[in-house]
């Protein structure tokens, strides 16, 4: 069975093999679509193929959406050119169900994927046509949070950055460089409104997002290349919205065996694919079925129905909190714990990290002791009942090959919120000590013996990527197993540096915690089990 516009048009073949199927024309939904445009995504990953592409597949298939969704992709082109291209844009997500099963449907709600390339005249003219469409409502994004940075950590610009504010607004390099621009196409084509939603994994993303153009639109200003009037229009919240969301639902890089089960149902277009970029895809995505997305209803242009597909919209103070609730308490710090130690512990799947009894109970009593005194309630989402199903359904799915190793990508970006924002609550709490804190540290002190790049046994290992990793390993440079020197002179500049941790530790009395938890953790080989024994009173 080949993935294609023709390949499904056998659907006995498909239908017989448990595959589901588009029940619309997509011919005629495309039509609709490039006609007057609703809806344009930026980040043609797995994250946007297994949930919003299928939300939006899902309400055309109940007749309640007639028009789908064009796809662009700002970073990595060879996407477009290998997964969506070959295969007419239509994808095969398969869904991970605990118990073994799996459900296989073809998504063809993507009428169209571009490549956001501003020095390819045919893809950046097609794109400028789509951002004048008075019809467009939403642009939404899944850029992951670094996406968003125009300064490195030191809060210099980045060079990428300092080039496109020098040469204007005609071929910008860097992504928010070029949104910028598209954005001005549309201002001064009528400057109809327009939302502008971050649908990536991180604390107050439409501010993020809104920063980061507000800066382009501001330095063009400065430089001549716009008029003052385009930054009004980007700060006028009924022009243009940057509308706050939280999304969870885990989509892990194409899995072997997934490929394996699809080809001996007779599915041929199974080949995983490594970009040069180190972008993981095929032309189909695997995915756990639970699936959370809460958007501010934030709209000065309208927006698509797929409220009835799932989708959560409220006020941005409910967002905040589910936000906070996932990000900061009942999912993201775990998954981080479970990250950094599963590294170190030589795991290689968050579900096998569940069967061990150390890691499971360190996440338990990390969320259950720790974190939940602090949860923010959004009152839509109970948080009890959400730890419950991240630790009992989600991670321990045996059928999700998701990695420790994916997970510890870009730690030093996460740390801060994951972790920071429980310790300063506690800090501000007047009924709470900050100091009873005990796992949370333990957490952080495992993330720096896990930059030392050599896991429990001795071995070395290889570190998950980090843009700010060389920086950090250059402080951790010189120590080894069973290092008797000063521990703090490694220690003390990363653990007091607000950017990484939030929060000064030492300020709070928690560094020398870090740094005592650490220097247990490399007496010798197997230190680390023995420390978390230890302190998990196992």
């Amino acid at each position: 069975m080949k993935l294609n516009s023709i390949g499904i048009l056998n659907k006995e073949q498909w239908e017989g093999k448990g595959f589901k199927l588009p029940k619309f024309n997509r011919e005629e939904v495309k039509k609709r679509t490039l006609e007057a445009p609703t809806w344009i995504h930026f980040g043609a990953g797995n994250l946007f193929r297994a949930f919003t592409a299928a939300a939006q597949n899902k309400l055309l298939n109940e007749g309640k959406a007639d028009k789908g969704i064009i796809v662009a992709e700002g970073y990595d082109y060879e996407l477009i050119e290998k997964v969506y291209a070959p295969f007419d844009d239509l994808s095969l997500l398969v869904t991970l169900k605990p118990d073994g099963n799996i459900e296989k449907e073809v998504i063809g709600s993507i009428v169209k994927s571009i490549a956001a390339d501003s020095s390819n005249e045919k893809s950046w003219s097609e794109l400028k046509n789509i951002f004048k469409a008075p019809s467009l409502q939403m642009v939404s994004f899944t850029i992951t949070e670094k996406g968003y940075s125009v300064t490195d950590g030191s809060g210099n610009p980045l060079e990428i950055v300092v080039n496109d504010i020098k040469n204007g607004i005609e071929k910008p390099n860097y992504f928010i460089g070029k949104l910028t621009a598209l954005c001005y196409e549309r201002f001064i084509n009528g400057a109809a409104p327009i939302a502008l939603v971050s649908m990536d994994n991180c604390s107050h993303n439409g501010t993020k997002l809104y920063e980061a153009v507000s800066y382009y639109a501001k330095k063009w200003v400065a430089n001549g290349f716009v008029e003052k009037s385009f930054l009004d229009y980007i700060d006028n919240p009924s022009k243009v919205s940057f509308p706050w969301s939280m999304i969870d639902k885990i989509t892990p890089r194409p899995d072997a065996y997934v490929q394996e089960t699809l080809e001996k149902d007779g599915f041929e277009d199974s080949e995983i694919i490594i970009t040069d970029k180190n972008s993981y895809s095929a032309s189909f995505v695997n995915a756990e079925e639970p699936q959370y997305l809460v958007i501010e209803d934030s709209f000065p242009n309208g927006r698509p129905n797929i409220d009835e597909a799932g989708i959560i919209f409220t006020d941005r103070e409910t967002v905040d909190k589910v936000e906070r609730m996932k990000v900061c308490t009942c999912l993201n710090p775990l998954h981080t714990a479970l990250a950094i130690y599963g590294c170190l512990l030589e795991h290689t799947s968050i579900a096998s990290e569940m069967k061990d009894d150390l890691l499971k109970t360190l996440v338990e009593k990390m969320a259950y002791d720790e974190a939940i005194k602090v949860v923010t309630d959004p009152k839509i989402l109970n948080p009890s009942e959400f730890i419950k199903e991240v630790i009992e359904v989600r991670f321990p799915n045996p059928f999700l090959p998701d990695t420790p190793q994916r997970i510890a990508t870009d730690t030093s970006q996460k740390m801060a919120i994951r972790f920071g924002e429980t310790i300063k609550a506690y800090n501000e709490n007047e009924e709470l000590d900050v100091t009873d804190l005990k796992l949370i540290p333990l957490v952080i002190a495992g993330w720096c013996r896990y930059l030392m790049g050599i896991n429990d046994s001795g071995n070395t290992f290889n570190l998950s990527s980090d843009p700010r990793l060389d920086y950090l390993k250059k402080h951790i440079e010189g120590i080894t197993l069973g290092y008797n020197g000063d521990i703090s002179t490694h220690l003390k500049p990363i653990l007091s540096d607000e950017i990484f941790m939030g929060i000064n530790l030492y300020e709070v009395n928690l560094g020398e915690r870090v740094e005592g938890y650490f220097k247990e953790m490399i007496k010798e080989s197997g230190a680390i089990k023995t420390t978390l024994k230890k302190y998990l009173e196992i």
